[in-house]
């Protein structure tokens, strides 16, 4: 697959943290409650892949689930991320990555009744985001 922003194994590297790469890169998950980014939000804030900058979610959108990760229950726009299947750890869930890059963010989950506009949870690693002022 294509993206806009595409740089080689060697340059990822040098960017990125070994964390990050991991996460954003090999498809890893950050270890729950480890992200200063999980708690609510006492101010607005865009949240950018930390890979390319790619501008994904808003925290007027973020909510606590308790999961352990920052939450979502929507991207800023539906071309802001993609969807993959994601069949790994025995069960088949949806990965969410970034459109701009490919990076993984995190999965997606639906109807587990949380009291959001959509019912849906984006569960991303804090790890894959850089939070800044709109």
């Amino acid at each position: 697959m294509s993206y806009e922003v595409e740089k080689s194994d060697a340059e990822w590297r040098a960017q990125l943290s070994a964390d990050e790469y991991y996460v954003l890169r090999q498809a890893g998950t950050e270890a729950p409650g480890s992200s200063p980014l999980e708690h609510l939000d006492d101010g607005s804030y865009i949240y950018q892949c930390r890979a390319c900058g790619a501008e994904l979610f808003h925290s007027e959108t973020k909510f606590n689930a308790r999961c352990g990760w920052p939450t979502f229950y929507a991207p800023l726009a539906e071309d802001r991320v993609e969807y993959h299947e994601d069949r790994s750890m025995g069960q088949v869930r949806t990965e969410v990555r970034c459109a701009r890059c490919g990076s993984h963010l995190g999965h997606v989950f639906r109807g587990e009744g949380f009291p959001t506009p959509t019912d849906e949870r984006y569960c991303i690693n804090g790890v894959a985001l850089r939070r800044v002022e709109p």
